[in-house]
Protein backbone atom coordinates (compact mmCIF):
# COMPACT_ATOMS: atom_id res chain seq x y z
CA UNK A 1 0.00 0.00 0.00
CA UNK A 2 1.09 3.30 -1.24
CA UNK A 3 0.44 5.11 2.26
CA UNK A 4 2.64 7.80 1.91
CA UNK A 5 1.31 8.25 -1.77
CA UNK A 6 -1.93 8.90 -0.47
CA UNK A 7 -1.65 10.82 2.45
CA UNK A 8 0.71 13.44 -0.07
CA UNK A 9 -2.35 13.27 -2.23
CA UNK A 10 -4.81 14.18 0.08
CA UNK A 11 -2.46 16.82 1.75
CA UNK A 12 -1.51 18.84 -1.74
CA UNK A 13 -4.91 18.82 -2.74
CA UNK A 14 -6.97 19.63 -0.02
CA UNK A 15 -8.39 23.81 -0.43
CA UNK A 16 -10.50 25.92 1.86
CA UNK A 17 -13.84 24.95 0.35
CA UNK A 18 -13.26 21.37 1.07
CA UNK A 19 -13.64 22.54 4.63
CA UNK A 20 -16.86 22.00 6.67
CA UNK A 21 -17.69 24.71 9.39
CA UNK A 22 -16.75 22.59 11.74
CA UNK A 23 -13.07 22.08 10.73
CA UNK A 24 -12.57 26.30 10.23
CA UNK A 25 -13.64 27.25 13.81
CA UNK A 26 -11.54 23.91 15.15
CA UNK A 27 -8.52 25.63 13.37
CA UNK A 28 -9.39 29.15 14.55
CA UNK A 29 -9.57 27.78 18.39
CA UNK A 30 -6.26 25.80 17.70
CA UNK A 31 -4.54 29.38 15.93
CA UNK A 32 -6.14 31.17 19.55
CA UNK A 33 -4.61 28.57 22.20
CA UNK A 34 -1.17 28.56 19.51
CA UNK A 35 -0.75 32.29 20.12
CA UNK A 36 -2.06 32.80 23.75
CA UNK A 37 1.35 30.26 24.74
CA UNK A 38 3.56 31.74 21.90
CA UNK A 39 3.18 34.79 23.24
CA UNK A 40 3.86 33.78 26.96
CA UNK A 41 5.81 31.03 25.92
CA UNK A 42 8.42 33.84 24.33
CA UNK A 43 9.36 34.99 27.57
CA UNK A 44 10.78 31.78 29.12
CA UNK A 45 14.29 31.47 29.82
CA UNK A 46 14.43 28.36 27.84
CA UNK A 47 13.42 30.35 24.48
CA UNK A 48 14.87 33.45 25.27
CA UNK A 49 18.56 30.94 24.85
CA UNK A 50 17.16 29.66 21.90
CA UNK A 51 15.98 33.17 20.59
CA UNK A 52 19.13 34.74 21.04
CA UNK A 53 21.14 32.05 19.53
CA UNK A 54 19.27 31.61 16.62
CA UNK A 55 18.86 35.49 15.80
CA UNK A 56 22.48 36.16 16.59
CA UNK A 57 23.72 36.47 12.68
CA UNK A 58 20.34 36.95 11.35
CA UNK A 59 19.32 40.87 11.36
CA UNK A 60 16.10 41.60 9.12
CA UNK A 61 12.36 42.44 9.15
CA UNK A 62 10.87 40.48 7.34
CA UNK A 63 9.31 37.35 9.51
CA UNK A 64 8.01 38.18 12.73
CA UNK A 65 9.40 36.29 16.00
CA UNK A 66 7.61 36.28 19.14
CA UNK A 67 9.49 38.37 21.92
CA UNK A 68 11.82 39.70 19.09
CA UNK A 69 9.71 41.45 16.46
CA UNK A 70 10.31 41.40 13.06
CA UNK A 71 13.77 40.35 13.74
CA UNK A 72 14.92 37.59 10.78
CA UNK A 73 14.59 37.28 7.58
CA UNK A 74 14.43 33.52 7.52
CA UNK A 75 11.37 31.88 7.42
CA UNK A 76 12.44 28.31 8.73
CA UNK A 77 14.16 30.20 11.78
CA UNK A 78 10.77 31.90 12.67
CA UNK A 79 8.92 28.57 12.46
CA UNK A 80 11.33 27.05 14.68
CA UNK A 81 11.45 29.80 17.47
CA UNK A 82 7.54 30.50 17.47
CA UNK A 83 7.67 26.58 17.69
CA UNK A 84 9.81 26.28 20.24
CA UNK A 85 8.05 29.60 22.32
CA UNK A 86 4.76 27.48 21.63
CA UNK A 87 5.78 24.45 23.65
CA UNK A 88 8.04 26.18 26.51
CA UNK A 89 5.67 26.35 29.26
CA UNK A 90 4.11 23.29 28.27
CA UNK A 91 0.48 24.75 28.19
CA UNK A 92 -0.06 24.08 24.86
CA UNK A 93 -2.43 21.60 22.89
CA UNK A 94 -2.33 17.76 22.39
CA UNK A 95 -4.02 15.98 19.82
CA UNK A 96 -5.08 12.81 22.15
CA UNK A 97 -4.87 9.48 19.68
CA UNK A 98 -1.30 10.27 18.13
CA UNK A 99 0.11 12.23 21.38
CA UNK A 100 1.35 15.36 19.31
CA UNK A 101 1.08 18.81 20.53
CA UNK A 102 0.02 19.79 16.68
CA UNK A 103 -0.07 23.05 17.48
CA UNK A 104 3.33 23.61 18.66
CA UNK A 105 4.26 22.44 15.22
CA UNK A 106 2.21 22.84 12.35
CA UNK A 107 0.78 26.40 12.83
CA UNK A 108 4.72 28.12 13.12
CA UNK A 109 5.40 26.45 10.25
CA UNK A 110 1.86 27.35 8.73
CA UNK A 111 2.41 31.01 10.22
CA UNK A 112 5.68 31.73 8.90
CA UNK A 113 5.40 30.38 5.18
CA UNK A 114 1.87 32.14 5.09
CA UNK A 115 3.97 35.33 6.37
CA UNK A 116 6.69 34.50 3.65
CA UNK A 117 4.09 34.36 0.93
CA UNK A 118 1.28 36.81 1.29
CA UNK A 119 -1.22 34.39 2.13
CA UNK A 120 -4.59 34.76 2.79
CA UNK A 121 -6.43 33.61 5.96
CA UNK A 122 -8.46 30.84 4.20
CA UNK A 123 -5.45 29.51 2.74
CA UNK A 124 -3.86 29.50 6.62
CA UNK A 125 -6.59 27.83 7.93
CA UNK A 126 -6.29 24.89 5.32
CA UNK A 127 -3.07 24.75 5.77
CA UNK A 128 -3.22 23.87 10.03
CA UNK A 129 -6.16 21.60 9.13
CA UNK A 130 -3.77 19.79 6.28
CA UNK A 131 -0.69 19.27 8.94
CA UNK A 132 -3.22 18.40 11.77
CA UNK A 133 -4.33 15.86 9.75
CA UNK A 134 -0.93 14.22 8.25
CA UNK A 135 0.71 14.73 11.55
CA UNK A 136 -1.97 13.23 13.55
CA UNK A 137 -2.17 10.24 11.46
CA UNK A 138 1.53 9.55 11.15
CA UNK A 139 1.65 9.64 15.02
CA UNK A 140 -1.24 7.44 15.47
CA UNK A 141 0.63 4.44 13.27
CA UNK A 142 3.22 4.10 15.54
CA UNK A 143 2.17 5.02 19.06
CA UNK A 144 2.24 3.42 21.95
CA UNK A 145 5.18 1.51 20.64
CA UNK A 146 7.60 4.20 20.00
CA UNK A 147 7.17 6.58 22.73
CA UNK A 148 9.22 4.93 25.19
CA UNK A 149 11.78 6.68 23.58
CA UNK A 150 10.72 9.09 21.01
CA UNK A 151 8.93 12.38 21.74
CA UNK A 152 6.18 11.88 19.02
CA UNK A 153 6.18 15.54 18.23
CA UNK A 154 9.54 16.08 17.36
CA UNK A 155 9.44 12.75 15.03
CA UNK A 156 6.08 12.39 13.52
CA UNK A 157 5.19 16.14 14.04
CA UNK A 158 7.41 16.93 11.54
CA UNK A 159 5.14 15.22 9.21
CA UNK A 160 2.32 17.72 10.10
CA UNK A 161 4.54 20.94 9.55
CA UNK A 162 6.01 19.97 5.82
CA UNK A 163 2.59 18.91 5.11
CA UNK A 164 1.01 22.48 6.40
CA UNK A 165 3.84 24.22 4.42
CA UNK A 166 3.85 21.89 1.47
CA UNK A 167 -0.06 23.21 1.17
CA UNK A 168 0.47 26.62 1.15
CA UNK A 169 3.43 26.64 -1.17
CA UNK A 170 0.79 24.55 -3.13
CA UNK A 171 2.79 21.40 -4.34
CA UNK A 172 1.51 19.55 -6.39
CA UNK A 173 0.78 15.54 -5.44
CA UNK A 174 4.46 14.40 -6.48
CA UNK A 175 6.12 17.25 -5.45
CA UNK A 176 4.78 17.20 -1.58
CA UNK A 177 5.46 13.05 -1.88
CA UNK A 178 8.91 14.55 -2.24
CA UNK A 179 8.30 16.85 1.08
CA UNK A 180 7.19 14.30 3.02
CA UNK A 181 9.93 11.99 2.38
CA UNK A 182 13.03 15.01 3.27
CA UNK A 183 10.59 15.32 6.47
CA UNK A 184 10.95 12.51 7.40
CA UNK A 185 14.24 11.43 6.92
CA UNK A 186 14.72 15.02 9.71
CA UNK A 187 13.05 13.03 12.19
CA UNK A 188 13.74 13.62 15.93
CA UNK A 189 13.11 13.71 19.74
CA UNK A 190 14.02 11.46 22.36
CA UNK A 191 12.76 11.34 25.73
CA UNK A 192 16.49 11.10 27.83
CA UNK A 193 16.02 14.97 28.90
CA UNK A 194 13.39 13.94 31.37
CA UNK A 195 16.34 12.72 33.37
CA UNK A 196 18.01 15.52 33.89
CA UNK A 197 14.99 17.81 33.53
CA UNK A 198 16.59 19.43 31.17
CA UNK A 199 15.17 22.36 28.76
CA UNK A 200 15.51 20.22 25.60
CA UNK A 201 11.91 19.25 24.69
CA UNK A 202 11.02 22.52 23.10
CA UNK A 203 14.12 22.09 20.83
CA UNK A 204 11.66 19.24 19.60
CA UNK A 205 8.51 21.23 18.40
CA UNK A 206 11.09 24.23 16.83
CA UNK A 207 13.22 21.50 14.86
CA UNK A 208 10.23 19.83 13.75
CA UNK A 209 8.13 22.59 12.64
CA UNK A 210 11.69 24.35 10.51
CA UNK A 211 12.18 21.12 9.16
CA UNK A 212 9.15 20.82 7.65
CA UNK A 213 9.35 24.25 6.23
CA UNK A 214 12.61 23.28 5.20
CA UNK A 215 11.25 20.16 3.75
CA UNK A 216 8.75 21.95 1.71
CA UNK A 217 11.33 24.69 0.45
CA UNK A 218 13.16 21.86 -1.25
CA UNK A 219 10.52 20.14 -2.62
CA UNK A 220 9.15 23.57 -4.36
CA UNK A 221 12.61 23.72 -5.96
CA UNK A 222 12.38 20.16 -7.14
CA UNK A 223 14.17 18.55 -4.20
CA UNK A 224 13.37 14.97 -4.13
CA UNK A 225 13.09 13.03 -1.01
CA UNK A 226 11.92 9.13 -0.16
CA UNK A 227 8.89 8.33 -1.86
CA UNK A 228 8.01 5.32 0.76
CA UNK A 229 9.34 7.23 3.56
CA UNK A 230 6.80 5.90 5.74
CA UNK A 231 5.94 2.13 4.44
CA UNK A 232 9.23 1.47 3.01
CA UNK A 233 11.17 -1.40 4.68
CA UNK A 234 13.69 1.06 6.26
CA UNK A 235 11.06 3.98 6.35
CA UNK A 236 9.59 5.96 9.12
CA UNK A 237 7.45 4.16 10.39
CA UNK A 238 9.28 0.68 10.62
CA UNK A 239 12.37 2.11 12.21
CA UNK A 240 9.47 3.76 15.05
CA UNK A 241 7.38 0.70 15.53
CA UNK A 242 7.89 -3.01 15.39
CA UNK A 243 4.18 -3.47 14.07
CA UNK A 244 3.17 0.02 12.93
CA UNK A 245 -0.67 0.56 12.69
CA UNK A 246 -1.15 1.06 9.09
CA UNK A 247 -4.65 0.97 9.34
CA UNK A 248 -4.85 4.48 10.98
CA UNK A 249 -2.91 6.06 8.11
CA UNK A 250 -5.92 6.02 5.48
CA UNK A 251 -9.09 5.38 7.29
CA UNK A 252 -11.61 7.86 6.55
CA UNK A 253 -9.21 10.10 5.08
CA UNK A 254 -11.43 12.23 3.12
CA UNK A 255 -14.98 11.77 4.89
CA UNK A 256 -15.06 15.09 6.06
CA UNK A 257 -14.24 14.04 9.73
CA UNK A 258 -10.84 16.36 11.09
CA UNK A 259 -7.34 15.55 13.20
CA UNK A 260 -8.15 18.92 13.91
CA UNK A 261 -11.47 18.40 15.35
CA UNK A 262 -10.08 15.80 18.24
CA UNK A 263 -7.79 18.46 19.69
CA UNK A 264 -7.95 18.95 23.10
CA UNK A 265 -6.33 21.93 25.06
CA UNK A 266 -5.00 22.05 28.79
CA UNK A 267 -6.45 24.01 31.26
CA UNK A 268 -2.89 23.02 33.83
CA UNK A 269 0.35 24.01 32.06
CA UNK A 270 1.98 20.55 32.74
CA UNK A 271 2.58 17.39 31.04
CA UNK A 272 -0.81 16.25 29.24
CA UNK A 273 -0.56 12.79 30.73
CA UNK A 274 -1.21 14.10 34.52
CA UNK A 275 -4.56 16.08 33.73
CA UNK A 276 -6.47 13.61 34.47
CA UNK A 277 -5.05 12.66 37.82
CA UNK A 278 -5.17 16.62 38.64
CA UNK A 279 -8.94 16.49 37.85
CA UNK A 280 -9.71 13.69 39.63
CA UNK A 281 -7.81 14.99 42.56
CA UNK A 282 -9.41 18.35 42.10
CA UNK A 283 -12.74 16.45 42.24
CA UNK A 284 -11.74 14.71 45.55
CA UNK A 285 -10.70 17.40 47.21
CA UNK A 286 -11.92 19.10 50.70
CA UNK A 287 -10.87 22.24 51.93
CA UNK A 288 -9.38 22.06 55.41
CA UNK A 289 -9.19 17.99 55.26
CA UNK A 290 -5.91 16.52 55.87
CA UNK A 291 -4.68 14.38 53.71
CA UNK A 292 -2.89 11.16 54.79
CA UNK A 293 -1.71 9.27 51.66
CA UNK A 294 -2.73 9.39 47.88
CA UNK A 295 -2.76 6.56 45.46
CA UNK A 296 -2.77 7.24 41.77
CA UNK A 297 -3.82 4.41 39.18
CA UNK A 298 -2.24 5.18 35.91
CA UNK A 299 -2.17 3.85 32.58
CA UNK A 300 0.94 2.89 31.30
CA UNK A 301 1.59 5.81 28.90
CA UNK A 302 1.90 7.96 32.23
CA UNK A 303 3.93 5.67 34.10
CA UNK A 304 6.55 5.41 31.95
CA UNK A 305 6.95 9.16 31.48
CA UNK A 306 6.10 11.13 34.42
CA UNK A 307 6.40 9.24 37.12
CA UNK A 308 8.77 11.39 39.08
CA UNK A 309 8.84 11.65 42.56
CA UNK A 310 12.18 13.91 42.86
CA UNK A 311 11.90 16.28 40.43
CA UNK A 312 14.49 18.91 40.86
CA UNK A 313 13.56 21.73 38.26
CA UNK A 314 10.76 23.23 36.69
CA UNK A 315 10.62 20.64 33.58
CA UNK A 316 11.12 17.95 35.62
CA UNK A 317 7.86 19.46 38.22
CA UNK A 318 5.75 19.76 34.47
CA UNK A 319 6.45 16.12 34.33
CA UNK A 320 6.25 14.99 37.71
CA UNK A 321 2.67 13.79 38.55
CA UNK A 322 3.34 13.56 42.19
CA UNK A 323 4.60 17.43 42.29
CA UNK A 324 0.97 18.17 40.03
CA UNK A 325 -1.23 16.44 42.83
CA UNK A 326 0.77 17.87 45.52
CA UNK A 327 -0.59 21.07 43.84
CA UNK A 328 -3.83 20.49 43.06
CA UNK A 329 -4.60 18.70 46.61
CA UNK A 330 -2.86 21.54 48.70
CA UNK A 331 -4.25 24.81 46.52
CA UNK A 332 -6.74 23.49 44.32
CA UNK A 333 -4.95 24.64 41.35
CA UNK A 334 -1.99 23.94 39.10
CA UNK A 335 -0.70 27.12 37.58
CA UNK A 336 2.52 28.83 36.13
CA UNK A 337 3.28 29.84 39.34
CA UNK A 338 3.32 26.70 40.79
CA UNK A 339 6.69 25.73 38.84
CA UNK A 340 8.88 28.70 40.20
CA UNK A 341 11.96 28.24 42.12
CA UNK A 342 10.12 28.83 45.26
CA UNK A 343 6.93 26.50 44.75
CA UNK A 344 9.07 23.85 43.44
CA UNK A 345 11.48 23.86 46.99
CA UNK A 346 8.21 24.93 48.89
CA UNK A 347 8.49 21.91 51.92
CA UNK A 348 4.67 21.47 52.74
CA UNK A 349 4.41 20.40 49.00
CA UNK A 350 7.61 18.14 49.00
CA UNK A 351 6.15 16.65 52.24
CA UNK A 352 2.87 15.85 50.24
CA UNK A 353 4.51 14.38 47.50
CA UNK A 354 6.18 12.26 49.80
CA UNK A 355 2.73 10.46 50.38
CA UNK A 356 1.75 9.87 47.35
CA UNK A 357 2.11 6.25 45.79
CA UNK A 358 2.15 5.74 42.10
CA UNK A 359 0.77 2.09 41.03
CA UNK A 360 0.19 0.52 37.58
CA UNK A 361 -3.83 0.21 36.28
CA UNK A 362 -4.30 -2.52 33.79
CA UNK A 363 -7.89 -2.07 33.32
CA UNK A 364 -7.00 1.06 32.51
CA UNK A 365 -4.77 0.20 30.19
CA UNK A 366 -7.34 -1.49 28.54
CA UNK A 367 -9.81 1.48 28.32
CA UNK A 368 -6.88 3.32 26.30
CA UNK A 369 -6.03 0.40 24.09
CA UNK A 370 -9.91 0.46 23.18
CA UNK A 371 -9.72 3.96 22.69
CA UNK A 372 -6.60 5.83 22.16
CA UNK A 373 -8.45 9.19 23.17
CA UNK A 374 -8.32 8.39 26.26
CA UNK A 375 -5.72 9.34 29.09
CA UNK A 376 -7.28 7.64 32.01
CA UNK A 377 -6.27 8.24 35.39
CA UNK A 378 -7.67 7.11 39.16
CA UNK A 379 -7.16 8.44 42.62
CA UNK A 380 -7.68 7.21 46.10
CA UNK A 381 -7.30 9.56 48.54
CA UNK A 382 -7.04 9.24 52.56
CA UNK A 383 -7.76 11.62 55.10
CA UNK A 384 -6.69 11.67 58.25
CA UNK A 385 -10.10 10.93 59.94
CA UNK A 386 -9.95 7.21 58.32
CA UNK A 387 -12.18 8.38 55.48
CA UNK A 388 -11.74 7.31 52.26
CA UNK A 389 -12.66 8.68 48.69
CA UNK A 390 -11.98 7.60 45.24
CA UNK A 391 -12.29 9.25 41.51
CA UNK A 392 -11.41 8.41 37.94
CA UNK A 393 -11.35 10.54 35.28
CA UNK A 394 -11.14 9.21 31.26
CA UNK A 395 -11.70 12.65 30.04
CA UNK A 396 -9.79 15.40 31.50
CA UNK A 397 -11.01 18.89 30.93
CA UNK A 398 -9.95 19.99 27.60
CA UNK A 399 -10.52 16.54 25.91
CA UNK A 400 -12.92 17.12 22.72
CA UNK A 401 -15.34 15.28 25.05
CA UNK A 402 -14.91 17.54 27.62
CA UNK A 403 -14.00 20.86 25.89
CA UNK A 404 -13.33 23.73 27.76
CA UNK A 405 -15.80 26.19 26.93
CA UNK A 406 -15.19 29.49 24.37
CA UNK A 407 -14.98 31.50 28.08
CA UNK A 408 -12.41 29.55 29.11
CA UNK A 409 -10.57 29.54 25.99
CA UNK A 410 -10.53 33.09 26.17
CA UNK A 411 -10.18 33.78 29.69
CA UNK A 412 -6.57 31.26 29.24
CA UNK A 413 -5.57 33.60 26.02
CA UNK A 414 -5.72 36.53 28.24
CA UNK A 415 -4.25 35.14 31.25
CA UNK A 416 -1.49 34.34 29.01
CA UNK A 417 -1.00 37.44 26.71
CA UNK A 418 -2.15 40.48 28.88
CA UNK A 419 0.83 40.18 31.54
CA UNK A 420 2.88 41.17 28.12
CA UNK A 421 0.63 43.23 25.63
CA UNK A 422 -1.75 45.70 27.18
CA UNK A 423 -5.33 44.87 26.64
CA UNK A 424 -6.16 46.88 23.15
CA UNK A 425 -3.42 44.58 21.72
CA UNK A 426 -4.32 41.55 23.28
CA UNK A 427 -8.03 42.54 21.88
CA UNK A 428 -6.93 43.21 18.57
CA UNK A 429 -4.89 39.98 17.65
CA UNK A 430 -8.15 38.29 19.16
CA UNK A 431 -10.18 39.80 16.53
CA UNK A 432 -7.95 39.30 14.01
CA UNK A 433 -7.66 35.64 14.83
CA UNK A 434 -11.70 35.27 14.69
CA UNK A 435 -11.90 36.69 11.63
CA UNK A 436 -9.61 34.81 10.04
CA UNK A 437 -11.28 33.48 6.59
CA UNK A 438 -11.93 36.80 6.04
CA UNK A 439 -8.41 38.08 5.74
CA UNK A 440 -6.66 38.26 2.27
CA UNK A 441 -3.28 39.07 3.41
CA UNK A 442 -2.33 37.61 6.62
CA UNK A 443 1.11 39.12 6.61
CA UNK A 444 -0.08 42.68 6.50
CA UNK A 445 -3.01 41.99 8.70
CA UNK A 446 -0.95 40.90 11.30
CA UNK A 447 1.40 43.77 10.90
CA UNK A 448 -0.85 46.17 11.17
CA UNK A 449 -1.52 45.36 14.71
CA UNK A 450 2.32 46.06 15.63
Amino acid sequence: MEYTKQLSGFAAGLRYEDLPESAVAAAKTALLDWLGVAVAGAQAETTTILREVCLADMPGERQWVFGAGYATDSTRTAALVNGAASHALDFDDLHNPSVIHLGTVVIPAAWAVATARGASGRELLTAIVAGFEIGGRVGQSIIPESYHFWHTTGTAGIFGAAAAAGNLYRLDAAAMNHCLGTAGTQAAGLWEFLADGAMSKLVHAGKAAAGGVFAAELAARGFTGATHILEGEKGFCRALSPEPHWDVLLAGLGSGEYAVEANSYKPYPCCRHAHAAIAAALALREEGAEVADVTLHANALTLGLIDNPEPQTAYGCKFSVQYCLACALRDGEVTLAHFSEEDRRDPELRALMQRIRVVPAPDLDALRAADPTKMPARVEVRYRDGRRAEETVLYPPGDPTNPLSEAEMLRKYRSLTLPYLDEEQAEARLQLLAQAENVRDWAAAWRALQ
